[in-house]
């Protein structure tokens, strides 16, 4: 008997452990410039970009691309500083899946082409250690870049706290603070064909991320930036995706938030612009945001919309339970409300089961909320997009982050900007106008089809859902 109650004694010791490791991971203090509202800021230019992937009348799929292309643009316009923060910036093809366009090569080549053009040009590349595979490979890129005289940071995923904490409080004590080994891996790699290591496998369902996708770059009257949805990411190319692209005070916030973010990560980026003092405003205005400053701005415009003013949502992932009730009170008090969703279906070919959009989708719709699926082929709608348009004013939404738990409560590194301006402004039209065209399929370019299409009401999946939101326990 005394031999069982050291046993019991033992396993309530190490629940302990593990309990109180993970209580800390989920709450513990975060790194210094995470989750911040920017000052609103004049933005002199402000332009919407997309990339669509669509159906003409025979089924044959087409995609036209701008985003990455405006980038390289801007890339090789810079003279004094290129600051660069990607989260999936690699050629892995996945399971089966296609490569299509080169995007992390091209993005690569630009870089260094520029450096060589302007000796002395300052070029900073952050991005997420999924590039590595949490250090099990060599990422070609970020190698090439280096040695050119880039300052590469590969974020410090273990300052953030933890989006699956059951996961990531017994990793903190058994395995995080080993290290890892690009020569002997011996596992499949989930993304690639290179095998990785076991320490690799054990770090995947952390679930936490760099999600960021920026980049600005000087030009001669000031500063210019981009902020996307998009990837530079081969398997990833012929997704769907947003960005605005602007000028002004607001993309030296912008390298501000990638400062902190390199900071917490142990490399100093001393010498970069701090930001502009705040100014008198007049005219349009943007302000950059990050991770729950995000959320609390999507709730805010959601809540700020009036009967019979227009809400347009196009989401990759949809799943924060005070988003869900915040449109479904929209849409409640006469909210001209529409939602574009991603059927979840596809991630770099594998088959996914639909969880959480299908299941979100059938809880708007029995709200009374109008939803379409984008049709997709393999590829993703990838945008992150939300659209509040009044009488004469609108407000846009968009950039990395998702409406789910992970992107939107301080897990993930997230950025996203806010633009508000009359409706009549370029950039509202022009994502008013996606919107439209994805929404209503104009002859010859299909892009979504009817809820029905993919309707899901398993009371397995939405269970699964619910606890893998709450919990932490899912990829979204």
């Amino acid at each position: 008997m005394a031999r069982g109650r050291r046993w019991r004694a033992g396993l309530l010791l190490l629940g302990a452990i593990w309990l109180g490791s993970a209580a800390w991971q989920a709450f513990k203090p975060l790194p210094e410039g995470v989750g911040i509202a920017f000052p609103w800021r004049a933005v002199p230019e402000a332009s919407f970009l997309a990339d669509r992937t669509f159906a003409d009348a025979e089924g044959a799929r087409h995609s036209e691309q701008r985003i990455f292309d405006t980038a390289f643009s801007m890339i090789g316009r810079a003279q004094r500083l290129i600051v660069l923060d990607m989260f999936l910036f690699n050629d892995f093809a996945g399971a089966g899946g296609a490569a299509r366009r080169p995007l992390s090569e091209e993005l690569t080549q630009a870089l260094l082409d520029r450096m060589a053009q302007v000796p002395g040009l300052r070029v900073v590349v952050i991005t997420d250690p999924i590039n590595t595979v949490y250090g099990a490979l060599r990422s070609p890129h970020l190698a090439r870049l280096d040695a050119a005289g880039a300052t590469v940071v590969v974020t410090d995923l273990a300052r953030l706290r933890a989006s699956n904490p059951l996961w990531s409080g017994p990793w903190a004590l058994c395995c995080a603070w080993a290290g890892n080994s690009t020569d002997a891996g011996w596992l499949p790699d989930p993304f690639g064909s290179a095998p990785i290591t076991l320490r690799s496998w054990l770090a995947l369902p952390n679930f936490r991320a760099n999600h960021r996708k920026t980049l600005v770059v000087d030009r001669e009257d000031g500063w210019e930036a981009l902020v996307t949805s998009g990837n530079p990411h081969d398997a990833s190319s012929a997704h769907g995706n947003v960005a605005l692209r602007f000028s002004g005070e607001a993309a030296g916030d912008l390298i501000a938030s990638e400062v902190a973010a390199a900071e917490f990560s142990g490399v100093r980026l001393d010498g970069l612009p701090p930001p502009a003092p705040v100014a008198p405003l007049d005219g349009p205005q943007l302000r950059v945001l990050t991770e729950s400053a995000i959320r609390e701005a999507v709730l805010e415009t959601l809540a700020a919309a009036r009967p019979g003013e227009r809400v347009e949502l196009a989401m990759f992932y949809l799943s924060h339970r005070a988003v869900i009730a915040a449109l479904k009170a929209a849409q409640a008090r006469g909210v001209a409300l529409r939602v574009l969703l991603d059927p979840n279906e596809d991630a770099f070919g594998r088959k996914k089961n639909g969880v959480p959009n299908r299941q979100v989708a059938t809880e708007l719709v029995a709200a009374g909320v109008a939803v379409r699926w984008c049709d997709t082929h393999g590829e993703q709608c990838h945008a992150k997009l939300l659209l509040h348009r009044g009488a004469r004013e609108a407000t846009l939404i968009a950039g990395s982050a998702n409406l789910t738990r992970r992107n939107l409560d301080d897990f993930n590194l997230e950025t996203s900007v806010q633009l508000a301006a009359p409706i009549d402004h370029p950039a509202m039209r022009d994502a008013a106008d996606w919107f439209d065209e994805a929404w209503s399929n104009p002859p010859g370019r299909r892009f979504s089809v009817d809820h029905a299409r993919y309707a899901d009401g398993s009371t397995w999946r939405r269970l699964w859902y619910r606890i893998g939101e709450a919990a932490g326990l899912s990829t979204w």
